[in-house]
Parts: C-alpha cells; structure tokens; sequence
C-alpha cells in the first residue's frame, strides 16, 4: 500500500471509530480531547492535500492516540 493510501485508510478509520463516540455521553473535559483529536485528523487533510506526507501520517496517528484515550476511559477498546 503506497503511504498516500495508507494515510487515507487512517483517516477512514478514525471517522469510522469517532462515530463510536456518538452514543455516550462524553464530559465536558473530555469534550475537548475529543475536538483536538478532530482537528488533527482535519490536519491530516491537509497536510496530505500538500504532499506533506510525513507530517500527514503523524497528525493522523496523533488524532488516533487522542480518540483511544477517551475510547478506552469509557470501555469500547
């Protein structure tokens, strides 16, 4: 897979595992773990847009360590 697929594959997956967060109730301190990790995931776009494929994958990986924290506060990993 060329990194450009790949970082799009992320990106598909971190829409498909925010959409898990939509059925609880996030606090309000979490709230904005959870936008920070939308922003680096909209980052993600546009580094990837600019051929910055290297700050691309590591907005996106980021974007992913921050859902997993609040993923894992509340029990779905």
């Amino acid at each position: 897979m060329s990194d450009d697929k790949r970082i799009v594959s992320d990106i598909e997956l971190f829409s498909k595992n925010i959409k898990e967060l939509e059925s609880i109730k996030i606090p309000d301190g979490e709230k904005k773990v959870v936008d920070m990790a939308r922003d680096y995931a909209k980052d993600t776009e546009y580094y990837l847009e600019k051929k910055d494929l290297m700050t691309a994958f590591g907005c996106i990986a980021y974007a992913h360590g921050l859902l997993d924290a609040i993923r894992l506060i509340h029990g779905i990993i």
